[in-house]
């Protein structure tokens, strides 16, 4: 059907949409992809007309190159060819055949052009082709032209070589050559080019006799007022000492001529920033400074001796431990550093869980493998030769450099850790260690104060203390003294040993009073802390005070070493006031207490990783002054918080306990096998729970009565008295009768150490739940439950006369060596005697002058500690199961034997009478107790201790006072009948008396009593 009315040629239209919509996209697609296609080709004809352009100027300048190199042929001596050479550039060819023209016709050629009205211009066009010949040879020192180069170079800047042939002007056109020069890179090229020739090949090089004259020639070329002089000497610091293996690299002529014209006079010019060069060149430069500098030591003007010491120390202070290291030593030391105490010397301690988050450790820097000759090289900066003269030579120098030399002896420290013994041994043995010492004391150190050096510490001054270096290298050298001097001397008491008058301590107990107070006040504040805004310590340890490169942590080690080491001796013989030791008057002591018990929780509830002794400080600051200073709180104090840290073990460990299963640990005991028995029951059982003991008597009955803890005691006592008993072969008695390990192969046996785990273990038990045990340990067996090394002061108390002949062999006058002795020890073993090596190959190397003290060292520390390192793990291994190491370190040796044995102060009758329980008909208005508290008032202090013997076991009264002895002193009525004598049960301190009448009566058999150690009774 045909449409009506002409509908076919109306446009149709899609109400839909989706036809018109795709129209569009295509339309927008076309003119997209035409855009690009316009834009693309413009591109390509923009980039052919910019290749077209330099391709135009290629052929121009190739051009006009050669017409310059027609001119440069027609006039090669004349100005147009040096006009040539400029603007032709870094050319080998054209500057190749200028050098050798120039060469051959003699240096009158290379100055003609400078002598008529064109000077100006020459001066301008030599300067640039100056740096052509410099920039030609660091890119290619072995070309054929380099010394033809050189040989010019080395006429330009040569005074007597430009006067020559310019006349008295010929020195200022010589300077503005080099200064032109300098300013723009030549000691950079000259060191660029100096590496670039293999050390191999160095010895046999054209080139380096050429270039090492022009390393030093603008010190003779201009004076020393000029600007661009000591820019120099900055430019050849860090490029050309920088050079590694310099020494080597070079023919015996230019180490010559390089040794003799460094202008080591002029240090004092020196401006260095040592952080501005690599790791490396920082090392590199140290090495060769060492071997350039130390044979010119004495007759170097003090101001550069100074310099010189400046410079070494901020390239120290720069440079990370370790860095002079071979790498095998660097990572050994790295892995020991990461895991050591910082308080502890040689035996490895425990460590503590605490609730902190560290922030993640800075990666080390990476150190540069070096040289076997470097080493060497840098060795010579710890050998006693090298460090006496410096001390010898600074002696005639002013204070300033006396104090640069012991900035860079700390500084050296720092650098190399492995190294400080031998720096301060060095200084001590053959350095007039004694005069150093008070040099450092009187001359600086005696005038510092404390609040001076901790407004340092909390930025609270712009001036720095510039005590600080001195202090601490005077607390480093003296603690160094300390290990190998003993009593005799530190106190002043020796005669004459080893032929001559000993040496005397070099500071006098007053001087030592007054250092003493002024570290204890420094460690504290530094303990202590700055404080945040919410109270609590926040001492990150990144920084350090100014002038030295160690963080405030590390300083506060070092100060707190050598106080401890200080306070050790005074507490063996007192020297100081009372309460010289005290900082009570600075802190509230409750509080104190509170928050160190408050911190104790914290670490010891906290999940997470185990930190070391020195991050205890940093997070719990009061329990860091309980570890490493605890002789600035009050020793009773102490005692609270070590009660309470027990008390609050206790709870935690009784709340964690199964109701159905909180019950008393029940073991049988013969009477007669006591230790044995103790040992096969309690080895493996917790300790810290309750135990009842039943007796089994010699017919193998149970005895009667119920342990409501006097039988344990009396087990306990009878335990401990067998156990350390010298007889069994365990223990040692030492001449004062106080124990130490044996140290026969014997006792390390397994079994044996398996013993001495338990006698460990049974120690803590007592320590742990206050009983005294009536037994003495000798101080250096008490050291190691510290993790402390024990010293020469130390022998004496062990082996008298070993002690006597080290004191010899250390103030001997005469030459060690005739002695015969060796890097060895005898020791004596079931009859038979051994030789052991102190070091590897020890019976080879003989005991000299400069190490004997070592050898005085080597030997205590194999006599105290290494022979019986084995016996004290396994003691302390069992000791800690119980007893928290952290809780130990609140005391030193002195105070531990306290804890264990009770005070060694006198009994006080009042204070016993006042803590004493009465029974039966007896009260404190009875009769016989009024007697009988007369009576003891009468007895001397030995009587009162036996006393205490016959009813406690032990003479000693407890440390706090007989209120904390457990149970409480009592006295029981024990009938009628005077003909007996008094009875105690040890086991409960119960002492049972009869009613005497007579107060003489009294008298007379209570002696009896406790003289004849009679009348024990289980009734």
């Amino acid at each position: 059907m045909l449409p009506l009315f002409g509908d076919e040629k109306r446009r149709k239209i899609n109400l839909g949409g989706s036809s018109s919509v795709s129209t569009l996209s295509a339309i927008t697609d076309q003119a997209k992809a035409r855009r690009i296609e316009r834009t693309e080709q413009k591109r390509k004809n923009d980039s052919a007309i910019r290749i077209q352009a330099w391709w135009r100027a290629v052929a121009a300048i190739r051009a006009v190159k050669t017409n310059m190199r027609r001119l440069f042929e027609e006039d090669i001596e004349g100005l147009r060819g040096l006009r040539c050479i400029v603007l032709i550039g870094l050319d080998q060819g054209i500057l190749g055949k200028w050098s050798q023209t120039i060469l051959a016709k003699g240096e009158g050629s290379l100055f003609s052009p400078a002598l008529g009205p064109q000077q100006s211009s020459w001066l301008v066009l030599i300067r640039q082709i100056f740096l052509l010949l410099l920039r030609s040879i660091a890119a290619s020192p072995k070309s054929p032209d380099a010394v033809a180069h050189l040989k010019i170079m080395n006429m330009l800047v040569s005074a007597d070589v430009v006067t020559r042939n310019l006349g008295p002007q010929g020195r200022d056109v010589a300077a503005d050559i080099l200064v032109y020069s300098l300013k723009r890179g030549f000691y950079p090229l000259l060191s660029e080019a100096i590496r670039s020739i293999p050390t191999t090949e160095a010895k046999s090089s054209t080139s380096l006799p050429l270039l090492v004259p022009l390393a030093t020639v603008a010190f003779s070329a201009l004076p020393t007022a000029h600007d661009a002089y000591a820019e120099s000497l900055a430019a050849l610091t860090s490029n050309i000492l920088t050079i590694p293996l310099l020494p080597n690299r070079l023919p015996l002529p230019s180490l010559t001529h390089l040794s003799s014209h460094l202008p080591l006079s002029s240090f004092a010019l020196l401006v260095f920033s040592p952080t501005n060069t690599a790791i490396a060149d920082r090392i590199h430069l140290v090495a060769n400074l060492m071997a350039f500098i130390p044979p010119r030591y004495a007759v170097l003007p003090a101001p550069a001796l100074t310099a010189y010491l400046n410079l070494l120390t901020s390239l120290f202070d720069s440079l990370p431990p370790g860095a002079f290291e071979e790498s095998s030593v660097r990572t050994a030391a790295a892995a020991a550093a990461a895991s050591a105490d910082a308080d502890s010397d040689d035996e490895s301690r425990p460590t503590v869980s605490v609730v902190s988050s560290f922030m993640p450790a800075t990666p080390p820097p990476v150190l540069p493998t070096l040289d076997a000759r470097t080493l060497k090289r840098l060795g010579t900066l710890v050998t006693p030769a090298h460090l006496t003269s410096l001390l010898n030579v600074t002696q005639k120098h002013p204070d300033a450099t006396r104090r640069a030399l012991f900035g860079v002896l700390l500084a050296l420290e720092g650098i190399w850790p492995g190294k400080t013994s031998t720096v301060l041994g060095a200084i001590v043995v053959g350095g007039g260690g004694t005069s150093v010492i008070k040099e450092l004391w009187r001359g600086s150190v005696r005038r510092a104060n404390a609040t001076s050096i901790l407004r340092e510490f909390q930025r609270a001054t712009d001036a720095p203390d510039a005590s600080i270096p001195s202090l601490l290298f005077l607390a480093d050298l003296y603690t160094h003294a300390l290990l190998t001097m003993g009593d005799d001397e530190f106190f002043g008491t020796s005669g004459s040993v080893g032929g001559s008058a000993a040496p005397r301590n070099p500071m006098s107990l007053d001087e030592l009073t007054v250092f003493s107070r002024l570290l204890l006040d420094v460690a504290f504040g530094l303990y202590q802390g700055p404080l945040d805004s919410d109270g609590d310590t926040n001492m990150s340890g990144t920084t350090g005070p100014s002038g030295v490169r160690y963080t405030w942590e590390e300083v506060r080690e070092k100060v707190t070493k050598c106080l401890v080491a200080i306070h050790a001796r005074d507490s063996r013989r007192s020297f100081t006031p009372p309460d010289h030791w005290l900082v009570s008057t600075q802190i509230d002591l409750r509080s104190f207490v509170e928050a160190a018990l408050f911190e104790e929780q914290q670490i010891s509830t906290g999940n997470a990783r185990a930190v070391t002794t020195r991050q205890i400080a940093r997070l719990a600051p009061r329990l860091g002054i309980l570890h490493n200073i605890p002789f600035s709180i009050p020793f009773s104090t102490r005692v609270q918080v070590f009660r309470s840290f027990i008390y609050s073990d206790a709870m935690a460990r009784r709340q964690g306990e199964d109701l159905y299963n909180h019950h008393r640990l029940q073991i049988t005991v013969r009477r007669e096998n006591i230790a044995q028995d103790g040992f096969d029951r309690l080895r493996d059982v917790d300790l810290k729970g309750r135990i009842g003991i039943t007796f089994i008597d010699k017919f193998g009955e149970e005895e009667a009565g119920i342990d409501g803890g006097g039988v344990f005691k009396e087990f306990f006592t009878s335990l401990c008295k067998e156990v350390f008993d010298s007889d069994r072969g365990l223990w040692l008695a030492n001449k004062k009768n106080e124990l130490y390990p044996n140290p026969h192969t014997y006792a390390v046996e397994s079994h044996n150490l398996n013993w001495y785990r338990f006698i460990g273990r049974i120690v803590a038990k007592a320590m742990y739940e206050g009983i005294l045990v009536d037994i003495a340990f000798a101080g250096f067996f008490l050291a190691k439950w510290l993790g402390k090394q024990s010293f020469l002061d130390d022998l004496a108390s062990l082996d008298p006369e070993l002690y006597n002949g080290l004191i010899f062999l250390k103030h001997y006058a005469g030459n060690p060596e005739d002695l015969s002795l060796n890097f060895t020890v005898a020791v004596e073993d079931f009859g038979v005697t051994k030789t052991v090596d102190l070091v590897p190959h020890g019976s080879n190397i003989a005991v000299t002058k400069e190490n004997r003290l070592q050898y005085i060292y080597l030997v205590s520390h194999y006599r105290l500690s290494k022979q019986i390192k084995q016996q004290s793990d396994a003691f302390f291994e069992g000791l800690s199961e119980i007893i928290d190491h952290k809780w130990l370190k609140m005391f030193n040796q002195q105070e531990l034997q306290i804890l264990i044995g009770g005070t060694d102060s006198p009994v006080d009758l009042d204070d016993l009478q006042g803590n004493t329980q009465y029974g039966g008909i007896f009260d404190s208005n009875h009769a016989t107790i009024i007697s009988f508290w007369r009576v003891v008032h009468s007895f001397d202090q030995e009587q009162r201790r036996a006393l205490l013997r016959f009813v406690t076991s032990c003479s000693r009264p407890p440390l706090l006072g007989f209120k904390e002895l457990v149970p409480n002193f009592a006295i029981r009525d024990a009938g009628a009948d005077e003909l007996r004598l008094p009875t105690s049960s040890t086991c409960v301190n119960l002492l049972k008396l009869p009613r005497y009448q007579s107060e003489k009566v009294l008298r007379a058999k209570l002696l009896q009593a406790i003289t004849a150690n009679a009348g024990f009774d289980l009734s």
